[in-house]
């Protein structure tokens, strides 16, 4: 990405060893985990990047197969032991469900595959950072899917937010969506064994998270949060259920909740100012609705990714105005991830394809600091999450402290 990295919330810069790196010259090849909703949203991006998918792995042998079948994959592995036995893939896509990612990770780095995987990138912190040593210390590309980092409009907010006379007041924003309005509605996520002791603020409250840190170029430092369990029983389907899925179940059983439907958190930020974030997954009408307000000394911003090809922008001496996505009329570092002209909408799966580009520019050793978010972004995020849970669990301010 070229919006330039910092010492605060934007990628981190990794030295890339070149032996590790593919000739410039070579095809890149892929394998993806997970066939879920997001397993495929990764296979199509990396079409779109020109990456050969040579293999997929599900749950089972036989979800492998349907998948591969479906998606036009060469390759339905058996096992991840059958994915890493196989010297034609130099690169592997963790979407499995959370519990499974850490050991995934270690052993795809392990296997000495560079790694892209989904958030979050461990079970717990210390997880998160025996995966960032391994990283560090195999000289293998590894990256953190923090895609919405890369609507065009979010760069442009980064481009401007990082100009000298910059100055955070405060931020204020959220994530809500309606998909576990319902006792009836179930997912994996909603378990703690399954997807740990925070959902709406681990699942889409990182996305924001990492958002606004990127954007602002501040760290949160301290947080305060009230987190609310709307429905402490759900009806889980027998046998299971889709993400997103429409289909009314006919046979269920009652299974306890603990983890939370929705939350509010105070932020402190690492430059002095302020913020305040929402979470929810039982708002009715809101399907999939990030949003941020920014606040700073000149300029206010503001974004939705429902209408993510539009950025507010205020200032108190004219006319607020709306900037239209337009790569002519935006920061040159914003523009170069607008591939569309003005008037060509450009959404989510499009974000996809920007991250995965700067993540294989590294691969390839076309750029030797990697710019995409990595797996220091995924461990601080990680930190971050287990302090706002200590703060809900005692009920006051909590400092964010590098674990």
């Amino acid at each position: 990405m070229s919006v330039p990295p910092d010492s605060t919330a934007s990628p981190m810069s990794e030295p890339v060893s070149d032996p590790r790196s593919a000739p410039k010259s070579a095809p890149i090849t892929a394998a993806v985990i997970g066939t879920g909703f997001i397993g495929p949203v990764h296979v199509e991006a990396l079409r779109r990047c020109q990456v050969t998918v040579r293999g997929i792995l599900g749950s089972t042998p036989q979800k492998s197969q349907a998948a591969a079948q479906a998606l036009q994959i060469p390759v339905a592995y058996s096992s991840l032991d059958d994915l890493l036995a196989d010297e034609g893939v130099q690169v592997v896509h963790i979407t499995s469900p959370n519990r499974f990612h850490f050991e995934q990770a270690r052993r795809v780095l392990a296997a000495g595959r560079h790694v892209l995987c989904e958030k979050p990138l461990a079970m717990n912190s210390q997880e998160s950072a025996a995966l960032v040593r391994l990283a560090e210390d195999s000289g293998l590309v590894a990256g953190v899917n923090y895609n919405i980092r890369y609507y065009p409009l979010c760069l442009e907010a980064a481009a401007r937010c990082r100009a000298d006379d910059f100055q955070l007041y405060h931020v204020r924003g959220g994530y809500v969506q309606d998909w576990l309005l319902y006792n009836t509605d179930y997912n994996w996520r909603v378990e703690a064994r399954e997807g740990g002791d925070l959902r709406a603020i681990a699942d889409i409250g990182t996305h924001w998270l990492d958002l606004v840190q990127f954007i602002t170029g501040d760290h949160v430092t301290a947080v305060c949060a009230d987190l609310q369990t709307v429905h402490p029983v759900r009806q889980r389907p027998v046998g299971g259920a889709l993400t997103f899925s429409d289909t009314q179940p006919t046979n269920t059983e009652p299974v306890e909740v603990t983890t939370e439907d929705a939350g509010s958190v105070l932020l402190r930020f690492s430059g002095g100012g302020r913020g305040v974030l929402s979470v929810s997954q039982v708002t009715a009408g809101r399907k999939n609705c990030l949003s941020y307000e920014i606040a700073a000394a000149r300029q206010a911003l503001s974004w939705n990714s429902e209408r993510p090809n539009e950025l507010w922008v205020g200032e108190r001496g004219q006319a607020s105005r709306s900037l239209l996505k337009d790569g002519s009329l935006m920061h040159p570092q914003a523009a170069a991830h607008a591939d569309y002209p003005g008037g060509h909408n450009e959404g989510f799966p499009d974000t996809f394809k920007q991250l995965f580009r700067d993540f294989y520019a590294t691969v390839r050793g076309e750029q030797t600091v990697a710019t995409h978010p990595t797996f220091a972004d995924g461990h601080r995020e990680i930190v971050l999450c287990e302090a706002i849970l200590q703060s809900h669990q005692q009920q006051g301010w909590m400092d964010v402290t590098a674990r």
